[in-house]
């Protein structure tokens, strides 16, 4: 979910990273007849009233500590990955195409929960950067030890496995301090999804937008203490015992207009089937919320492969362009494919009820019906990334224990 909760108790599974075959094939029916559901089509609404207003770091800033520190490229970042997934059985996914899993630690910890994924077929068309396939997951710090440090990425190497791809967590970072004395701290944000664009990696601020940080900035820091951060009295750099750390180079603060109530930024994706590349963000309501009248919304805002930036319209400001209604409770990831919209939805958290695994919805714009593919996805379902190289639909899950990362077969919805 989208809320940070207590630690859960689970059984543990050991986890194995395999390719697979496709599963088992889903029925589909109208989003109302889903019980909790009101509404059967999409309501669409005036685009150009979600609005963002883009600010940058300091460069020179970010300069002192490009001077300060080691640079690595997210290849060597690839090519140093230290921990090897395993799992013991298969996700059970609807027209499944891949999946690969974490390392034991990794799959039960209830210290950080995995959130958002990314792929490098969203940074470049071809598919690779450095000359690797990789995919990037966000993690939120739980914070059980009383100190939060904020958001891990995992990188995953599936160039140099496939089914079990081995990875390496970087930590991201806000630069501080001065540039006499440059330091950075964490950045203490949900994650709940991230889009991986050119160089560039947004991270979905709840509450704020998108947070945006700079692969041509990724430093190497000290390690050997798992409570230091930032610059230290010696002079080093640490960053909780991870030796990577990326940085926020900008930040785009949402706004609305018209009397919108503000859109709540709970998973981001790229579409590069559109034309121009556009970013779809959707929103997370509880059926509580749903039932208290909130509303759940999804938009569409362009982005500029020159400078890879939200872009602007003609008159200067940066607005969507395409915005709905959807209504649909726990929508955990969206994305949006030659105009059909794409929503992941978990369904509370029985492993042991088939019903609780995740439903997959799709509604073809902008009048078509919300269609419901129950079941679809595991317990615990969150963001979506599209891999148009392979026509594969990527999705996770957060609960300890049912940690895989998979993809499905898009045009089998």
């Amino acid at each position: 979910m989208r809320h940070r909760r207590p630690a859960l108790a689970v059984a543990a599974l050991g986890l194995c990273a395999l390719l697979a075959s496709a599963s088992q094939a889903i029925a589909t029916e109208p989003a109302n007849e889903q019980a909790g559901l009101s509404a059967a089509a999409a309501t669409p609404l005036t685009a150009s009233n979600f609005r963002y207003t883009l600010s940058e770091t300091s460069s020179s800033l970010v300069g002192a500590l490009d001077a300060a520190l080691p640079n690595v490229t997210m290849g060597a970042v690839a090519d140093d990955a230290n921990r090897t997934p395993s799992c013991d059985s298969a996700p059970s996914v609807a027209n499944r195409t891949a999946y690969y899993c974490w390392n034991a630690g990794d799959q039960d910890t209830p210290d950080w929960y995995p959130q958002g994924i990314t792929t490098s077929s969203d940074a470049l068309g071809e598919g690779l950067y450095d000359g690797k396939r990789i995919n990037l997951v966000s993690w939120y710090d739980h914070a059980e030890d009383g100190i939060d440090k904020g958001v891990r990425i995992s990188v995953s190497n599936l160039s140099a496995s496939a089914s079990a791809p081995p990875y390496r967590h970087i930590l991201l970072v806000e630069p501080s301090g001065t540039t006499s004395a440059p330091s950075y701290k964490p950045v203490t944000v949900h994650a709940g999804g991230i889009m991986w664009y050119g160089n560039l990696l947004y991270v979905a601020d709840t509450s704020g937008g998108f947070r945006v940080f700079d692969l041509d900035h990724l430093w190497q820091v000290s390690t050997g203490s798992s409570s230091a951060v930032g610059r230290q009295s010696d002079g080093s750099y640490h960053a909780f015992d991870y030796k990577y750390v990326l940085p926020q180079t900008a930040k785009f603060t949402d706004s609305t207009a018209g009397g919108y109530a503000q859109l709540q930024h709970s998973s981001v994706a790229l579409d590069r089937t559109s034309s121009p590349d556009s970013v779809i963000v959707s929103e997370y309501r509880s059926a509580a919320d749903v039932d208290a009248g909130a509303q759940v919304r999804t938009i569409r805002v362009p982005i500029d492969y020159t400078n890879r930036y939200l872009k602007p319209a003609s008159d200067g400001i940066i607005k969507a362009t395409e915005a709905y209604r959807t209504d649909l409770e726990s929508v955990q990831g969206s994305t949006a494919i030659n105009g059909e919209f794409f929503f992941s939805q978990s369904d509370g958290s029985d492993h042991s009820n088939p019903d609780s695994d995740g439903d997959l919805h799709t509604f073809a714009a902008p009048s078509g019906s919300i269609v419901r593919h129950g079941n679809a996805l595991t317990v615990g379902a969150e963001d979506l990334s599209y891999d148009p190289t392979r026509d594969y639909l990527w999705s996770l899950g957060e609960y300890p224990g049912y940690r895989w990362v998979y993809a499905a077969d898009a045009s089998s919805f």
